[in-house]
């Protein structure tokens, strides 16, 4: 049985590979009636495109004019505040005078991804030269949105990133298919995240083009940073994104089977729809915010720095080829080398705490250093996260995180004050917090059970999506994960970027962030990461203390004999626990003796409901980690 299964999943292979290129003819069909039925609707004959004043724009203009080579000048801007984020992308985009180039890994079809498409539409209509690359297997699930985009402007060029089989949607089917037959290079993505204008002045960090990581997602958000930088590092990342540009597996859009062949069968396209967002009066507000000076002035440019070195480094394309390649991991080989200089303080924060191996020689020569440095990790938790099997790893290991490489080791809570504060101040009215917002009606009117970021909902043209579900809850509200990742060290440098310091950023997605060697910069990123520590905002991951005399300390020696067996890790007592401050008491680390006195243990997974997540954990903790790399 087990054959005929393999035979049959090999032939379903091998069909979809024969069927997933296309013909020159097809190609050169769909680029002429792309030609012909594009939209060339101009709204702008100025030289200048009609760009609107940007004090984001300028202050980047006066570094560049003011750098030499030896003495460069950067304007730098943490964009910690969701609201700022999205709102300095906005203005960065109406003030685009030559090019706006877009790198992204996730592009939804929720109200912040047609936000940025209409902005990038306006824009290109107006004159300016706009190219959008996102990864393929995130973004744009929809060929008729990427058929109509296709013309929308012939200054608009949008390109997929390593497409599965050639499409620009990926089905379970051929999902499956694709782990099947060529896995390697299924599972080689492109993560980096870039907003580039004129040349001058860009933005990186952890967010995607989805509701979700900026706040306006009305029961799950994540918890996200990003840094703006005007100066000599914006040419940086634009040698980077032309070298993801003008890579092969950078698939424009009359080469994408589904998209070239609603090309050709509709040689008349509509024009693009008019927006129609869930919450236009959230998106008029942000809209209106980008062309206040005084609200960017308050919100933006008065915590931006000017400083002199700023580096962009980014993985090449070439990683997801030749990952043995030294020059393609470069970002990766550089964050090493900063962790491995560390002599007083590391400050990390990542969503998914799996170490690579690297790290972990790394991080065990620190722990052994006189004195070692101290590494502060902030994660999630399993409350927190929606990536339940990548938590279970880091399960798994927690005993070897606090033992062998000292962590301090912070993991959010799903309902943090810090991050309920931010979405409260990205002004959001949630039409559904009623009395009980758990029961909506569906589209035929049925009140059913709601799960947070579960919906399906309308897209652009119709589709729909379904987003990633997270373990539920013992309490309610609403819950806010942790994608931020970012590193200090030794208040001196900080570096804000899309690296998870894991083993698919170090040898499978390419990655890309921005680091400041300022001290003034490193103490704003590390005030952020700190602030996600406090007693409110996250659990410490501490010791286990033994309840009994004799079977207490027994426990402990089970349990790490079988955290060291590759498979059937199934001891469910493990070395360390979650802890929650008491009343009254002063926030201290677990090495302190009145730890103990002044926190109590609330579980392994606090808040979390007894589900399929959490048995889920328990069997990837026991029998994954084999997949540790690939997670």
């Amino acid at each position: 049985m087990r054959l005929h299964y393999s035979v049959l999943l090999a032939l379903l292979a091998a069909a979809l590979l024969q069927g997933c290129t296309l013909t020159h003819t097809q190609i050169r069909h769909a680029d002429a009636v792309v030609a012909a039925s594009v939209d060339r609707q101009g709204t702008c004959n100025r030289p200048d495109h009609c760009a609107t004043p940007s004090p984001l724009l300028d202050a980047a203009t006066r570094a560049l004019a003011d750098s030499t080579p030896d003495r460069p000048e950067h304007v730098v801007t943490l964009l910690d505040d969701s609201e700022a984020a999205l709102v300095a992308r906005i203005n960065l985009i109406r003030a685009a005078r030559q090019s706006i180039d877009v790198q992204t890994y996730i592009w939804d079809e929720d109200d912040t991804g047609q936000l940025m498409l209409n902005e990038l539409i306006a824009a290109a209509r107006r004159g300016v030269d706009v190219r959008i690359l996102a990864d393929q297997l995130f973004s744009f699930q929809d060929p008729t949105l990427l058929e109509r985009l296709a013309r929308t402007s012939p200054n608009l060029r949008v390109r997929l990133y390593n497409p599965t089989f050639q499409n620009s949607r990926t089905p379970p089917l051929e999902f499956a298919a694709g782990i099947l037959c060529c896995f390697l290079k299924f599972n080689q993505r492109m993560h980096n995240k870039l907003l580039l204008v004129d040349d001058s002045i860009g933005i990186t960090g952890g967010r995607n083009y989805q509701d979700r990581y900026f706040n306006w997602d009305n029961d799950f958000d994540y918890v996200d940073r990003d840094v703006m930088v005007g100066g000599p590092a914006a040419r940086e990342m634009a040698a980077s994104f032309n070298l993801f540009w003008r890579h092969k597996r950078s698939v424009p859009l009359t080469h994408l089977r589904d998209v070239n062949r609603l090309i050709r069968r509709d040689p008349t396209p509509p024009p693009w729809p008019a927006p129609h967002y869930a919450y236009p009066a959230r998106v008029a507000s942000a809209q209106a915010e980008a062309e206040d000076p005084d609200w960017l002035a308050q919100h933006v440019s008065d915590t931006s720095l000017l400083t002199g070195k700023v580096e962009y480094f980014s993985d090449r394309p070439a990683k997801t080829e030749q990952p043995s390649r030294r020059e393609a991991q470069e970002f990766t080989a550089h964050l090493m080398r900063l962790v491995n200089n560390a002599k007083h303080e590391v400050i990390l924060q990542t969503p998914y705490l799996v170490m690579s191996r690297r790290a972990e020689k790394i991080f065990e020569q620190l722990h052994h250093e006189t004195p070692p440095p101290r590494i502060i990790v902030s994660t999630n938790s399993l409350a927190s996260t929606d990536a339940f099997a990548v938590y279970a790893l880091s399960y798994k290991h927690r005993k070897n995180y606090l033992t062998q490489y000292g962590f301090d080791i912070f993991e959010m809570k799903p309902h943090a004050a810090f991050a309920n504060d931010a979405y409260m101040q990205a002004d959001v009215d949630d039409e559904e917090d009623e009395a009980d917002a758990s029961i909506v009606p569906d589209a035929k009117g049925t009140r059913r059970k709601r799960f947070p970021g579960t919906e399906r909902r309308p897209g652009l043209f119709g589709s729909n999506g379904r987003r990633n579900r997270p373990a539920p809850l013992l309490s309610a509200g609403r819950r806010f994960g942790l994608h931020a990742k970012s590193l200090v060290v030794d208040d001196s440098l900080a570096m804000v970027g899309t690296h998870n310091f894991d083993p698919r950023s170090d040898h499978y997605n390419t990655e890309a962030g921005v680091i400041v060697y300022d001290a003034r910069f490193a103490a704003q990123v590390r005030a952020s990461i700190m602030q996600a520590t406090e007693p409110q905002n996250a659990w410490v991951i501490a010791p286990r203390k033994p309840t009994i005399p004799v079977l207490g300390p027994l426990s402990q020696m089970i349990g790490d004999l079988s955290a060291r067996l590759p498979l059937f890790d199934i001891w469910p007592f493990r070395y360390a626990t979650s802890y929650e401050i008491k009343p009254d008491c002063t926030p201290m680390l677990p090495g302190n003796p009145d730890f103990t006195r002044c926190y109590q243990p609330v579980g392994d997974f606090p808040d979390v409901a007894i589900s399929p997540k959490s048995i889920y954990t328990r069997l990837i903790t026991a029998f994954g980690a084999g997949v540790k790399g690939v997670l």
